[in-house]
């Protein structure tokens, strides 16, 4: 990761234009993003990330990224 702070880059985040720092593994966006890691599903370029990939996984400009969330609850 050593490209992080070189700049930014645009991204489709959960079908928004956003701009993250240029360089982000999909680990290090979900920390940027302050999302908590352990209740997430990510797609990037359409493709389900696997939580072991996470940090081999760049986010490159143009990237469409879907982080999912996982919400408990309901009837027992």
């Amino acid at each position: 990761m050593d490209d992080i702070g070189l700049g930014m880059v645009f991204v489709e985040l959960n079908g928004e234009q956003r701009e993250i720092p240029q360089g982000l593994n999909v680990k290090s966006l979900l920390a940027w993003m302050g999302t908590d890691a352990s209740r997430v599903a990510v797609e990037l370029n359409r493709q389900i990330v696997q939580k072991g990939e996470w940090e081999q996984r760049i986010v490159e400009a143009g990237a469409e990224v879907e982080v999912v969330m996982f919400v408990g609850g309901g009837k027992s």
